[in-house]
């Protein structure tokens, strides 16, 4: 069951550094939380924080208060032994628990209303269900997708039964869970080396996403679209990129809700197995139906030469994958970048060995996205000899217009073997300044380090965190920022999992 992330970014607002402060809280670990428990950090819901646990088919709500000191855990018995996928959308008041199972030869998509204290209002609400047959290896039917104020929720699946045509069918929710609209719409697919991804639901319900088309061995996207379904329109609208001949990779979609903007971002090159060159955009006005503009960004020596870590400055940004994408006050935006590769006796992994994977890997007869920052409980060791590197991360800022203002780097030097549980970062958006939180190996532990940028694009390395007690290890990606200066981050101690709560 993938793990969801919900981070609901504040505005990156161009003002003053702050002084930085931090305290940090531990929950007490729970005898039957075991570092294979797969947990969901729901949020703080009526003064409690609330946290999702599963263990082969138990599934539970533990309640913490604002200390994180455990008030109740509250067993989930309504839910089936065997759940496909859970999502949960948040408010002050109430969650949201969306969830889907199999019965037989069909799968099931419910919601439930959770309140502060764990426990179920009312009898779950059904929202549709699907007839699979019992030989379908890949049961996940239904997506979920939530509007950045939280006001529209769409429930969605697509069916691939004919390779030239994909069915969409979608359910449009309001915060309360009532159905807005429900839709039932064909998109064409002209060959198999096309591929959809990038699912958005802006404020007004429209879905926004991507549909790319690959070389024939994957590597690279040789073509683009950008496609809508506006709220309540049986219809896609279809915004092309004009590539002009060059290779994109690892497109990005981001929504500016405010504006009523969408932003396309890549890295492109200029021919197979070639470097990254630089950075490809695209901005949309999906209100007025304009293509705003459509620019490369080449990637100077000076930037590359910062970049390079042990690679060679012409094969810099070989290694970086786009990570997070803000927008900013003054219409511009943030990108972050993360440099990342395997190591290992066998195949090393990298952009160009089965970055995408094969043809159907994620495609059964009903088309689910894939996310790679979920939490897998079950890879603490994948027996294959292999060591997970997390190297440095690039902060390019752009204007409203795609020129770059400037460019700098959060440096660190990160693996491990067999997991990368504990690697890569947390990016944690508090308004003034934006805090990168990542552990360090200090005499062979980790310890979780801190470096802040500032509206000006200087990066501050922060004293170590306070309260940091010994023998929690701590799981930084898989953090949740629960309101505007608190995040909850799950922890290792002693083999069981814990939470650990960091007030800015």
């Amino acid at each position: 069951m993938r793990i969801r992330y919900m981070l609901q970014v504040v505005t990156f607002v161009l003002c003053g550094l702050t002084a930085s402060a931090q305290k940090v809280t531990y929950s007490e670990p729970e005898r039957d939380d075991y570092k294979t428990t797969e947990f969901e950090i729901v949020g703080r819901i009526a003064g409690n924080i609330l946290v999702y646990k599963a263990d082969r088919g138990d599934y539970h709500i533990s309640v913490y208060d604002n200390g994180m000191q455990l008030k109740d855990r509250v067993r989930l018995d309504f839910l089936p032994k065997k759940l496909i996928s859970v999502d949960f959308v948040a408010y002050p008041d109430r969650a949201l628990m969306i969830y889907q199972f199999q019965k037989k030869d069909a799968v099931y998509s419910y919601c439930g209303v959770l309140n502060g204290n764990g426990t179920l209002t009312g009898a779950p609400q059904m929202v549709d269900s699907t007839r699979i047959g019992n030989y379908t290896k890949e049961n996940k039917v239904y997506s979920v997708e939530i509007s950045e104020d939280r006001n529209r929720i769409l429930v969605y699946k697509i069916n691939q039964d004919k390779e030239d045509n994909h069915v969409f069918y979608t359910f449009l929710y309001d915060s309360s869970f009532n159905l807005v609209n429900n839709s039932r719409v064909s998109l064409p697919m002209e060959s198999k080396r096309h591929f959809l991804g990038n699912f958005h639901l802006n404020n007004d319900g429209d879905l926004l996403f991507t549909k790319l088309e690959r070389t024939s061995n994957r590597d690279y996207i040789t073509s683009g679209n950008v496609v809508i379904k506006r709220a309540t329109v049986d219809d896609f609208e279809v915004q092309p990129f004009e590539t002009k001949g060059l290779l994109l990779d690892e497109v990005k979609l981001k929504l500016n809700n405010q504006e009523k903007k969408a932003l396309i971002t890549a890295f492109y090159y200029k021919q197979k197995r070639g470097n990254v060159e630089g950075l490809y955009m695209l901005r949309l006005d999906y209100a007025k139906r304009e293509r705003l503009f459509e620019k490369l960004t080449t990637f100077s020596p000076e930037l590359k030469q910062s970049a390079r870590g042990e690679s060679s400055t012409s094969s810099a940004f070989n290694d970086y994958f786009i990570r997070k994408i803000i927008n900013t006050r003054n219409g511009g935006f943030l990108l972050t970048a993360e440099a990342y590769y395997t190591t290992s006796r066998t195949t090393p992994w990298n952009r160009w060995n089965y970055m995408y994977g094969s043809y159907g890997s994620f495609y059964p007869y009903y088309y689910s996205p894939y996310s790679p920052y979920y939490y897998n409980p079950y890879g603490w060791n994948d027996m294959q000899g292999t060591r997970y590197h997390y190297d440095n991360v690039a902060i390019l800022s752009f204007d409203e217009t795609g020129e770059m203002q400037y460019s700098n780097f959060v440096h660190k030097s990160q693996f491990d073997d067999g997991a990368d549980l504990y690697l890569s970062y947390m990016l944690v958006n508090v308004g003034s300044e934006l805090h990168f939180l990542f552990n360090e190996l200090d005499r062979r532990q980790y310890v979780l380090s801190e470096n802040t940028i500032g509206p000006d694009g200087k990066v501050n390395r922060m004293p170590t965190l306070r309260n940091l007690d010994k023998g929690f290890t701590w799981m930084p990606r898989y953090g949740k920022q629960i309101s505007g200066r608190t995040v909850i981050i799950p922890c290792i101690y002693r083999n069981y999992i814990c939470f650990a709560k960091i007030d800015f």
